[in-house]
């Protein structure tokens, strides 16, 4: 056979495995979140049904409605879930980054006596899994009356969105080439000047890339709000999902409606600043 043909269907076959395998990858990452997706728009009845219900016979909004509504098991406060998430996540990382870019400029640019030590210890408390912080954490919470508060959870999140975005932001900083600012402060420029407008423009798709990591860390945190809070008021929306469950029942459409609720806008951020988040995360890939 010619060679040029087994090469040419040697290329397709491999084609063709690549298209299969990505499929099989997406299906088994997309097929979760889209059963969550559609159970919100089933019946509990349906849902539980046994044998199984595949193809869904009646979708409604009930499970939607009865959320928004407050009417649902128990009137969840979904409305005031969604607003203390959205406080304290945003709060959180606002401070996080810049706490964090602070950090990381400085353990990129600069030397200091302990600089490596400091660093791996900032590293090694990113290791502890942030549930094994549960009991000492509602300690000093409960002793500084920060039990149930916005400014406690805020405060949490930040210690430990601060070591990992310090991390990725000290990073992408060391990719950015000193004769930049050098430059700059040459041609009249301030440090401050030379780092806000020469070296952050370059930087700032990995500041967006952390950024969006600590939001999402905060967005999606269960364990640790679940000990630190205990009123509407203080709630965020993965703590709200027990509210759909009684002692003999689980409202599952209602929890579905939930958690899509929790999930748009995480779609809605990274859809916004994926150009960076892509840059960012393949800054260092690409550097020549």
């Amino acid at each position: 056979m010619n060679e040029n043909l087994l090469y040419r269907i040697r290329a397709r076959l491999l084609k063709m495995l690549h298209f299969v395998t990505l499929f099989i990858a997406m299906s088994i990452i997309c097929v979760p979140g889209l059963w969550v997706v559609l159970n919100s728009f089933r019946p509990t009845v349906e849902i539980m049904a046994k044998p199984p219900v595949w193809v869904p016979g009646d979708l409604n909004l009930d499970n939607y409605r009865a959320m928004f509504g407050a009417v649902g098991e128990g009137g969840v406060p979904v409305l005031q879930y969604f607003t203390n998430s959205l406080i304290i996540s945003v709060t959180s990382t606002l401070i996080a980054i810049l706490v964090g870019m602070a950090g990381g400029y400085a353990f990129a640019r600069y030397r200091f006596k302990g600089k490596a030590s400091i660093f791996i210890g900032l590293m090694l408390t990113r290791a502890v899994p942030g549930v094994s912080l549960s009991l000492p954490l509602f300690i000093v919470m409960a002793k500084t009356g920060l039990i149930d508060t916005h400014i406690g959870l805020i405060l949490v999140y930040v210690a430990l969105n601060v070591p990992f975005t310090i991390w990725l932001i000290d990073g992408f900083f060391r990719q950015v080439p000193v004769e930049l600012a050098e430059a700059a402060e040459i041609d009249g420029c301030t440090r401050w000047q030379a780092f806000w407008k020469v070296e952050f423009p370059v930087a700032r798709a990995g500041v967006a890339s952390a950024g969006i990591f600590a939001f999402l860390t905060s967005w999606n945190e269960y364990a640790l709000a679940s000990q630190l809070t205990r009123s509407t008021f203080s709630k965020t929306m993965p703590v709200g999902l027990r509210d759909f469950t009684s002692e003999f029942t689980i409202n599952w459409g209602g929890m579905c409606a939930l958690a899509v609720l929790m999930i748009i806008p995480a779609l809605i951020l990274t859809f916004l600043v994926q150009k960076h988040l892509i840059a960012g995360l393949t800054f260092g890939g690409v550097k020549g």
